[in-house]
């Protein structure tokens, strides 16, 4: 990903997950929160509940995919997590990009 870092310290996620803003879809949920860079740091997680690795990896790569093809659009300065919701397991790749495509929306996020 050309603007997109990844998030990898477990102590930034919580941060996130406690100041920063959430908004949820049928899919997924995302948090957001302003950062001073000039680049995004994105982070995904998908919980064990979802199924077993196989599933999980699926479910992390169909994410992944939808917001590289969507990378373009955004503006940067941004952290972001996207949660993977219980739902997502059975979710192809229409679902989870209509999904991502609203949040990003919702939040502000994909410039105009």
């Amino acid at each position: 990903m050309q603007y997109t870092s990844s998030m990898k310290y477990n102590r930034d996620f919580k941060r996130l997950y406690n100041r920063g803003k959430s908004i949820a879809a049928g899919y997924l949920v995302l948090y957001y929160q302003k950062n001073n860079l000039g680049k995004n740091i994105l982070g995904i997680t998908v919980t064990k509940k979802l199924g077993k690795a196989v599933v999980r990896n699926h479910v992390r790569r169909l994410i992944r995919e939808c917001y590289r093809l969507r990378e373009s659009e955004l503006n940067l300065g941004y952290n972001l997590v996207i949660v993977a919701r219980n739902r997502a397991a059975n979710a192809d790749f229409d679902k989870i990009s209509r999904d991502l495509s609203y949040l990003l929306k919702k939040s502000n996020i994909i410039g105009e």
